[in-house]
């Protein structure tokens, strides 16, 4: 018997016994390396999968073939089975399984564990006791709440061991914040422990969103400092809860019946899920974090929100009974009830989740622009390939304009895109040369062949597309040239109608429409815009040159050479009709000079007596 039918017996052994009981499996490679970690209500269904099914995903099918040994935790619950698989993704990061990122960077508020506790913000976790809450993607909000705690309560700052034994012994002397009135003293036993942990429960319940028990809290205080007329203590009470007023309406502010609740939301794009999470608490929010997770199989985003809530509410420490969500998880999770709502304030609050979500994936997408610029060049190139069912991807492009006012002046003009951009240097102008009077079907036929039997012998590369500013007949005239060139075929072409935005494929007498948002629709719009820009600015140019010559080529005694040698000059009509005689003169002669101004003289009477 082969290796490999060695291998597929003794997976089907293994497979036979397993459990049909919630559970967490784990595949191991040949070198006895986990390369995938999965959860399952039922153990022994859930891997059979994997071997009797056909997969869609090549990854899977790659995972398959690779499994050399599988391994399983019996657990009590779906839930217990979540949480395991998502500790065990962390620890050994199979290949195979959805990356998780790290939020080690984030800032999170420590309550120290212990003495006189310090209240101060960390980028660090130490699992000593110490209380941790966040962590807060933005460092502005850390900012901000501890500076409203340290409004609030004199908290000290120093690093001393204020053990009652050390104070006691009289070790530490204080600080400067003491004199200022910014701590009261606990180094040298000017303040009791017991007071002292009173404001450390009050803060507590403000990094938790339980502002109302702390108004409360200020409020029975302060009037008891004004029943016994120490108004002095009772105004510092005041302007506390006045800070606390200012806080509180800095969050948002989502209803006073919504107490404690966690809203989940997703989305997703070809590599990525985003998870979006906020706390909400006494009707605001007080915490809102995006989790990104790497899919690496074909994750559904029912798996893909349960792994982000197991793994946001194992970091923010959330116990909330009630789970707003887009779409039910895959997972059953104990004692939790999920909300899908349809209106109100908690649909409002998923919107908003789903908001932030959106903007973090739309954000990592920018910064993924920014650090390798041609991953977006290749996907608008992809996605241009797909929508105009191309052979290729579309890196170079071509389009095409015709310009003539009443057959007069007629002139085209080719623009070249590369890699969905503007190549300038590459542009070029064509003067009809064959074709008499305004006809545009024959004007693009010529062009067309002018411009690819030049590259065909000058052996330069042919463009992917071609675009006809224009419509079927127009495009038609281009087919005509390319089948002269055999070319037709070898070349992809379009026509674009300027009303509809209307795309035309040869032999295609229906066009097809594509999304006004669409990447690849507004690259064409660019080409077409660039192209008839280009040409109407070479065709005013071209009237404007023709309208100065046949006006200079009037003046008797004044020959071709004369007008081009002054044009050359002066640039134009109105240049040369503010110059003095002499200016002339010294470009094309005295006598000519003269002649000139006397011609533009009698022609300026002559339009005046009109």
């Amino acid at each position: 018997m082969s290796e490999e039918n060695l291998r597929n017996e003794r997976l089907k052994e293994l497979v036979r016994v397993l459990p049909e009981s919630p559970g967490v499996y784990q595949y191991f490679n040949s070198d006895g390396k986990i390369i995938y970690v999965g959860k399952a209500k039922n153990l022994k269904k859930r891997v059979s999968s994997y071997f009797t099914k056909r997969h869609d995903n090549r990854k899977t099918e790659i995972l398959v073939r690779k499994i050399a040994d599988i391994q399983h935790v019996v657990v009590e619950t779906e839930e217990d089975a979540l949480l395991l698989e998502n500790n065990l993704i962390k620890k050994y990061q199979p290949r195979y399984n959805v990356l998780l990122k790290d939020d080690k960077s984030y800032p999170w508020i420590c309550i120290k564990n212990e003495p006189f506790p310090r209240v101060f913000s960390t980028r660090r976790v130490v699992r000593d006791g110490s209380l941790y809450f966040g962590p807060y993607t933005s460092v502005g909000m850390v900012r901000t709440i501890l500076d409203v705690i340290k409004q609030l309560y004199t908290i000290r700052t120093c690093g001393y061991n204020l053990a009652q034994e050390n104070i006691a012994k009289g070790k530490f002397k204080v600080c400067l914040e003491y004199h200022l009135g910014n701590c009261k003293g606990p180094c040298e036993g000017f303040q009791e422990e017991e007071e002292y942990n009173e404001m450390i429960a009050q803060i507590k319940n403000i990094l938790k969103g339980n502002l109302n028990s702390v108004t409360s809290h200020l409020k029975s205080v302060m009037d008891e400092y004004a029943s016994s007329y120490e108004f002095e203590k009772a105004a510092e009470i005041k302007s506390k809860l006045d800070i606390l007023e200012k806080y509180r309406s800095k969050s948002t502010i989502v209803g006073a019946s919504i107490t404690n609740l966690d809203v989940f939301s997703f989305d997703e794009d070809e590599k990525f899920g985003y998870v979006n999470f906020l706390k909400v608490v006494d009707g605001a929010i007080i915490q809102s974090h995006t989790i990104e997770m790497r899919k690496r199989l074909d994750e559904s985003k029912e798996e893909l929100l349960a792994l982000g809530i197991v793994e946001i509410r194992q970091k923010v420490f959330s116990n909330s009974r009630e789970i707003v969500v887009p779409f039910s998880p895959d997972t059953d999770f104990d004692q939790i009830n999920f909300t899908i709502p349809q209106r109100g304030d908690k649909k409002k609050l998923l919107e908003l989740s789903q908001k932030n979500a959106r903007f973090y994936k739309l954000e990592k997408r920018k910064q993924q622009s920014l650090r390798n610029p041609q991953n977006k060049v290749d996907r608008i190139m992809e996605t241009m390939k797909t929508d105009l069912r191309l052979k290729e991807a579309p890196v170079h492009i071509e389009c095409f304009d015709n310009s003539n006012i009443q057959g007069n002046y007629p002139v085209a003009s080719c623009v070249v895109f590369r890699n969905g951009k503007p190549a300038k240097r590459d542009y070029r102008h064509f003067n009809i040369k064959t074709v008499e009077g305004p006809n545009d079907f024959a004007s693009m036929e010529e062009i067309i062949f002018r411009r690819y039997r030049r590259l065909l012998d000058e052996e330069k590369e042919l463009p992917q597309l071609i675009v006809i500013d224009g419509g079927k007949g127009q495009l038609g005239s281009a087919l005509n040239a390319l089948e002269k060139l055999d070319l037709r075929g070898k070349i992809s072409i379009i026509g674009i109608a300027k009303r509809l935005e209307e795309i035309f494929f040869p032999g295609d007498s229906v066009p097809i429409y594509l999304d006004k948002n669409s990447e690849t629709l507004k690259i064409i719009q660019h080409l077409r815009d660039e192209a008839h820009r280009f040409g109407i600015t070479f065709h005013r140019n071209k009237r404007s040159a023709g309208f100065i010559k046949s006006e200079l080529d009037n003046i008797p005694g004044v020959g071709p050479k004369t007008v081009e040698a002054l044009l050359k000059e002066f640039k134009s009509l109105e240049q040369i009709k503010s110059r003095s005689v002499e200016e002339i003169a010294g470009v094309i002669g005295q006598s000519k000079a003269e002649k000139v101004i006397s011609y533009i003289k009698s022609n300026r009477s002559k339009s005046v007596n009109k």
